[in-house]
């Protein structure tokens, strides 16, 4: 299940893909408001994602965030993957984090692993789909 710490995420980052490209930083303040965040949650958010290179930060008075790419060029995925790890359910599948499952006999032979394979895949085939934008765009459509 998706954490909240990554809805957080995700509904900060499609908030700031509504903004026009090259206008100003958006204060955190203002992105705690409009993506309903807790703001002492945010701060460590942001701060991961900027580390990550989603995002850039601005200090000072007219400081705040902005996507560090077009939102059309910022996947699901990436913002997911930087909050919570590789997508994958079980370690033996994960193509960033691979470790074998120590009770395993024969990753060969093992259901699990190739059902959780699949699971994987489709994940990562959904997710690195979606843009910020796509997103943003579907929920401006709904509301």
């Amino acid at each position: 299940m998706l954490t909240q710490r990554s809805r957080y995420a995700l509904r900060s980052m499609l908030y700031l893909a509504t903004m026009p490209a090259g206008g100003p930083p958006v204060p955190m303040n203002r992105i705690a408001v409009e993506a309903n965040v807790p703001r002492k949650f945010l701060e460590l958010i942001l701060a991961d994602l900027r580390d990550a290179g989603l995002l850039h930060s601005q200090r000072g008075k007219m400081g705040g965030y902005v996507l560090s790419r077009p939102g059309y060029l910022i996947s699901l995925g990436e913002v997911i993957r930087v909050i919570e790890g590789p997508l994958a359910l079980v370690p033996c599948v994960s193509r960033t984090a691979y470790r074998p499952c120590k009770d395993c006999k024969s990753e060969a032979d093992c259901a699990i692993r190739h059902a959780m394979a699949r699971v994987r895949d489709e994940t990562a085939r959904i997710l690195d789909g979606t843009s910020l934008a796509d997103a943003a765009a579907k929920q401006m459509a709904a509301a």
